[in-house]
């Protein structure tokens, strides 16, 4: 399956950092282009989705640049305070653009797609288990 960019880099920035560092742990040779580095952004919310957008509050990322031997750049943003996270996700979005982007996917991405997906059907199914059936009975005095 080939994934999009932005999927990816999606995938990687959900992905929990120890889990990618379990899928990769050597990192190939690179050099950073902008070293890891912690920041905040604002995140923006919509009233019921459609409203006008509002402010809800700042979160904590971090981002990082790299550039393999071969010349591939990648980038890595991701929730938190993991430098290693970041500099990894940088590395496989580099890689992904090389001729290593098929083993790539196989190693890394699918695992964690898999795992994703797992999480989010067990998290519906417990969601569908709080739902609540509602029906009202015709009574006699409505007529």
């Amino acid at each position: 399956m080939t994934r999009s960019r932005s999927d990816s880099l999606g995938l990687l920035a959900r992905a929990d950092a120890a889990r990618v560092a379990a899928l990769m742990p050597d990192l190939p040779a690179l050099q950073a282009l902008r070293a890891p580095e912690i920041g905040t952004v604002m995140v923006r919310g919509r009233a019921g989705g459609t409203g006008a957008a509002f402010n809800l509050g700042e979160m904590t990322v971090t981002r990082a640049s790299v550039q393999l031997d071969c010349g591939a750049v990648g980038h890595g943003y991701v929730q938190g305070r993991s430098k290693d996270h970041a500099l990894r996700a940088a590395a496989v979005d580099a890689l992904l653009q090389t001729s290593a982007a098929d083993r790539i996917e196989a190693k890394v991405l699918a695992p964690l797609a898999a795992e994703e997906k797992a999480r989010r059907t067990a998290l519906a199914a417990r969601a569908a288990a709080t739902k609540v059936e509602f029906f009202t009975l015709v009574r006699g005095e409505d007529e």
